[in-house]
C-alpha cells in the first residue's frame, strides 16, 4: 500500500512539475496574508463556529476514510485479587486473558452493524474509527500493561447492599497507572459474601468512573473473553462521552428510547423493541449510531478535552504511508488531525473549515489547476512542532488557486521572511 500511494504521488508530480521546458514554479505560503482574500461564495455557505461543533461535521466520509485517520486509545488492564490469590486470574493466564479481552473488544469495533431500532429504520452505518492499544505509562515501559494486585480491602466489587462500592473510586486511585492518559480497566470479582447470598445475581457488570472502568463477573462466570467484548466497549463508550440510550435523552436523535430488552423474545414489547446499540443493555451491543460516532470523533478532536489525552498521538510524527491525495471536490467541516502530507491534485478542490493539524515536516501541495479555500480555518501542528506550510504550484499559465476567508490562520510554520519562491525548469 505504501508503494502504491507513493507511485501515484510520483506520477502526478512528474506529469505536472518535471516534464518539458515549460517553466514550473512553487510559492511557499507560511502566512495567510500572502494569499488573496475572497468573499464567501455559494459553493458552501459559511456556518461559522457551528461547523466546528456540529456532530455531523465529525462523521467519517465513507468515500474517503483516510480524511479522518484511525485513532488509537491507550488502555491497560488490572486484575484485582485477594491476598491468597484465589479470586481472579494470575500470571501468564491473566496476561493472556487480558490480551484476548482487548483483541475481542477491538474486533467488535471493526464491523459496525445496522441499528435494530426504530423498527424498519434507514439509519446509515458508519465505520467506527478508533481501536484499542495496550499501553504502559511513563516509568512502566517494561510492563505488559497488565497488572496484578492483591488487596483484601479493595479487590471486590459489590453492586448493592450496605457495602455497595461500585461507585467508589478507591481502587482506581490506589492502583491506577497513567490515569491522565490511559483508560484503566479493573477486573474485579464479586465479594465472596455476596456470592453466598441466594438473592445476589453474579453476572457481568461494569461502571465507568473518569478514566477508570470497573468490570465484574468475568472471573466467576468462567466465560471466554469474547463474551465480554460488549461490556468493555459499553463502559469505554461512557469514558468517551456516550450515555445510556434506553432510559434517557442521550443527545442523539438516532438512538430511540426503548424497554431495555436483553434480547428478542416472542412476547411484547421485546418481540419488536430489542436494541442492539452499544449503549443499551442487550446481548449484542454491536451498533454505533451516526450521532454516537460523531460525538466520539468530536471528543477526540477537542484539543483541551480529556478523551484526546488518551489517544496515541499519531499526528506528532510524519507517516508517508498516510499521505492524502484529493482529486475531487471536498469540504472539510469539523476539526481533524492528519498523519501525512496533503496534496490537492489538478482536478481537486478542498474547502477547509475549522482546525486541521498537519504532522511535523509535512506540507500541503496545491498542484496546477487545483483549488484550496481556507474558511475560518486554522492550520497548525497539534504537538507544537514545525511543519512546512502550503506550496502553490504553477506550470506556465496553469496555476493553483489558494484563497482565504474570515479569521484563517497558519501556525507552527517557518517565518515568512525565510521563504522565497523557487523556479523549476
Amino acid at each position: 500500500m505504501w508503494r502504491i500511494k507513493h507511485l501515484i504521488f510520483s506520477i502526478i508530480f512528474i506529469a505536472f512539475l518535471g516534464i518539458g521546458c515549460i517553466q514550473q514554479s512553487i510559492l511557499q505560503i507560511t502566512d495567510v496574508k500572502q494569499l488573496e482574500i475572497t468573499s464567501p461564495t455559494d459553493e458552501v455557505s459559511r456556518g461559522g463556529s457551528s461547523l466546528c461543533s456540529d456532530i455531523e461535521s465529525y462523521l467519517p466520509d465513507t468515500n474517503h476514510l483516510d480524511h479522518r485517520p484511525m485513532r488509537y486509545l491507550r488502555v491497560n488492564v488490572h486484575f484485582m485479587n485477594s491476598s491468597d490469590s484465589t479470586k481472579n486470574y494470575n500470571g501468564a493466564r491473566g496476561r493472556k486473558y487480558a490480551r484476548e479481552l482487548i483483541d475481542e473488544a477491538t474486533k467488535n469495533l471493526e464491523q459496525n452493524r445496522k441499528m435494530s431500532l426504530p423498527t424498519g429504520n434507514s439509519t446509515p452505518v458508519y465505520p467506527v474509527r478508533y481501536r484499542y492499544v495496550l499501553s504502559s505509562s511513563q516509568g512502566y515501559e517494561q510492563d505488559s500493561a497488565v497488572y496484578f494486585h492483591y488487596d483484601d480491602d479493595l479487590f471486590s466489587f459489590v453492586s448493592r447492599g450496605k457495602n455497595r462500592n461500585n461507585y467508589s473510586r478507591d481502587v482506581i486511585r490506589t492502583y491506577g497507572v497513567g490515569l491522565d492518559s490511559i483508560i484503566n480497566l479493573f477486573i474485579m470479582p464479586h465479594h465472596p459474601d455476596s456470592i453466598l447470598s441466594e438473592t445476589y445475581d453474579v453476572t457481568s457488570a461494569g461502571i465507568a468512573l473518569g478514566s477508570g472502568v470497573k468490570l465484574s463477573g468475568i472471573f466467576e462466570t468462567r466465560k471466554s473473553a469474547r463474551s465480554f467484548k460488549g461490556l468493555v466497549n459499553h463502559e469505554i463508550g461512557h469514558v468517551l462521552g456516550l450515555r445510556h440510550t434506553w432510559n434517557t435523552n442521550d443527545g442523539c436523535d438516532d438512538t430511540p428510547k426503548n424497554p431495555n430488552c436483553w434480547n428478542t423474545t416472542d412476547d411484547p414489547p421485546c418481540d419488536t423493541m430489542a436494541s442492539n446499540n452499544l449503549m443499551d443493555y442487550n446481548a449484542h451491543q454491536h451498533a454505533w449510531s451516526p450521532c454516537q460516532i460523531g460525538m466520539i470523533n468530536r471528543a477526540m478532536s477537542r484539543e483541551s478535552g480529556r478523551v484526546r489525552k488518551m489517544l496515541v498521538e499519531k499526528w506528532c510524527s510524519l507517516d508517508p504511508e498516510q499521505n492524502i491525495l484529493i482529486e475531487d471536490s471536498i469540504v472539510w467541516n469539523g476539526s481533524r488531525d492528519l498523519n501525512g502530507n496533503l496534496t490537492i491534485g489538478p482536478t481537486g478542490s478542498l474547502i477547509i473549515h475549522c482546525r486541521v493539524s498537519m504532522p511535523p515536516e509535512s506540507e500541503i501541495n496545491v498542484l496546477p489547476g487545483a483549488k484550496l479555500v481556507l474558511r475560518d480555518a486554522r492550520l497548525h501542528n497539534a504537538c507544537g512542532k514545525e511543519w512546512k506550510g502550503i506550496n502553490i504550484h504553477s506550470r506556465g499559465k496553469l496555476a493553483a488557486t489558494v484563497l482565504y476567508e474570515g479569521s484563517s490562520i497558519l501556525e507552527n510554520v517557518p517565518s515568512a521572511e525565510s521563504v522565497l519562491p523557487s523556479d523549476v525548469e
